[in-house]
């Protein structure tokens, strides 16, 4: 038992590792567009997924989610939003880290987790905690903010917050395999990433085959770069309780923050670090209230 939640804890970490250290691979491609990025993004991930599955022996389980969706309308409308959420998200990421904004990123990430509860109570009903209700202010806090010091709505932040918060309620309904549901979110995009590129291709302006083949490389291995996290998080966080992919989660936005402020020199002012400070404190009321709630829950069992 106790060398399985190590392995579970390795692997988690492992994917958040990943994920925080993503910002430098988009760097080396920041010469291409963020548009063009996210279309190889898609296109390569398909590619890679259905490869990974061939070889896992999983394509059995593709065809019955395939079948599901031919007679369940409303499970293909949970996949085809699944689809454009991550997308929506995976190019708000790319352009923001490409336009020196991966502070902003750090932030969005840390607010996630109290977006995804706040989506619970508009839609699933379910009700808020004290220590919930204390975290949304504190949280709006950080917002207001980081607002006021840039004199603009801090959009990059909330997109991704809210759109991931989205996509995790939206594979909720759904509960598919990580790998299965991955193939499918991207095959429903792969289409339009390919039309895009046939159309940048037509213009002359597709960087894919006409850059060198180290760019060419690093477009393609984005499929792979996004297919390996999400594997090793969905091996790991079945070995390990929720509260401890809970504290997990926020390795990524650190990793991502201290890239922004000491790699990349993104200025951090003062007013940005208060801002940070009260989004802390709403994630720190909120995980020791879902770490003592799970306590608690153990008690009574």
């Amino acid at each position: 038992m106790q060398n399985e939640r190590r392995e579970g804890m390795l692997y988690t970490a492992g994917s958040y590792f990943i994920w925080g250290l993503i910002p430098i691979y988009w760097k080396l491609v920041s010469d291409v567009s963020a548009y063009e990025i996210l279309a190889n993004r898609i296109i390569w991930s398909f590619v890679f997924m259905v490869l990974l599955l061939l070889i896992m022996k999983k394509l059995a389980p593709l065809r019955k989610v395939l079948k599901d969706i031919v007679t369940y309308p409303k499970k293909a409308l949970a996949l085809a939003a699944a689809s454009l959420l991550i997308s929506v998200n995976w190019f708000v990421f790319i352009w923001a880290v490409n336009n020196d904004h991966i502070i902003e990123t750090s932030m969005g990430y840390y607010i996630n987790p109290l977006m995804s509860v706040l989506l619970g109570v508009l839609v699933l009903k379910e009700s808020l905690s004290k220590a919930q209700v204390v975290s949304f202010i504190l949280a709006a806090g950080g917002v207001f903010v980081m607002t006021f010091s840039y004199g603009s709505f801090p959009w990059v932040s909330l997109t991704l917050a809210i759109s991931f918060a989205l996509y995790g309620l939206a594979k909720k309904m759904i509960r598919l395999d990580a790998a299965v549901g991955l193939t499918i979110e991207t095959a429903a995009v792969t289409p339009v990433a390919i039309l895009y590129l046939l159309l940048l291709a037509g213009d002359q302006h597709l960087q894919l085959f006409h850059q060198s083949w180290e760019t060419d490389l690093l477009l393609m291995g984005g499929g792979v770069l996004t297919a390996v996290p999400l594997l090793l998080f969905g091996h790991g966080a079945q070995k390990i309780p929720l509260y401890l992919i809970g504290f997990l989660q926020y390795i990524a936005p650190t990793m991502t923050l201290i890239l922004g402020v000491f790699l990349y020199k993104e200025p951090f002012t003062p007013a940005q670090m208060l801002s940070f400070l009260l989004i802390w404190s709403a994630l720190l009321v909120f995980t020791v209230a879902q770490v003592k709630g799970i306590q608690k829950k153990k008690a009574v069992v």
